[in-house]
């Protein structure tokens, strides 16, 4: 414990918000791996009512269904069920403008993670350039000679570089991933939303 309090120390002021960011990614990471699971998104027993569809009697089982559970999903397709009495076209684009609201459910505190992912890096250069000044410094008051002196200035230097990449890096491959998962899940939920309204019609039909 000692030895990474003297590491951070060696850094400068620069790791306190090079820490708050690890702290925020770290967390964000632990948020979206529980909210954007398969089996929480993409509820089966919806899909498995929705799938099943061929009667009034299903539609209004599914509405049943929709009902008990929450999220994004299960909200889509209540638009569809509650308004089926409504044009295809006008359902369809009621729907969407309903996907849209919740895709920010799926999407929420991904920009954050984009934010620290690139600013990471910057502040690890910002606490290069620094140290960097603390060195030339020494150098035009005390002369190149002071090692001691100017070891702590490329520690600095170095250190912050080395934690904003080591921050940034993982940072950024997770936001890649949490944001091609949930694209993906909006892909399936505007499937089964589409597959939802057909049936639908088909049978008042």
């Amino acid at each position: 414990m000692e030895q990474i309090i003297s590491y951070l120390s060696r850094g400068g002021i620069v790791m306190i918000p090079l820490l708050l960011c690890s702290v925020i990614g770290v967390a964000i990471i632990i948020e979206k791996s529980f909210v954007l699971r398969k089996r929480k998104i993409l509820i089966p027993e919806i899909i498995s009512v929705v799938e099943s569809i061929e009667t009034q009697k299903d539609i209004e089982l599914a509405n049943r269904v929709c009902r008990k559970h929450s999220g994004p999903f299960a909200n889509i397709l209540l638009v569809a069920l509650n308004l089926q009495e409504y044009p295809k076209e006008e359902i369809k684009e009621l729907t969407e403008e309903q996907g849209r609201q919740e895709v920010r459910s799926l999407e929420k505190g991904l920009s954050v993670m984009e934010t620290i992912a690139s600013i990471s890096p910057l502040l690890g250069l910002l606490g290069t350039v620094i140290g960097m000044i603390k060195v030339f410094t020494v150098i035009s008051t005390q002369g190149a000679g002071q090692a001691r002196a100017l070891s702590g200035g490329i520690s600095e230097a170095l250190i912050t570089t080395a934690t904003g990449l080591v921050i940034g890096i993982p940072i950024l491959v997770a936001y890649n991933y949490f944001t091609n998962r949930a694209e993906n899940f909006i892909l399936d939920i505007e499937k089964y939303s589409t597959r939802l309204v057909q049936k639908i019609k088909r049978i008042q039909e």
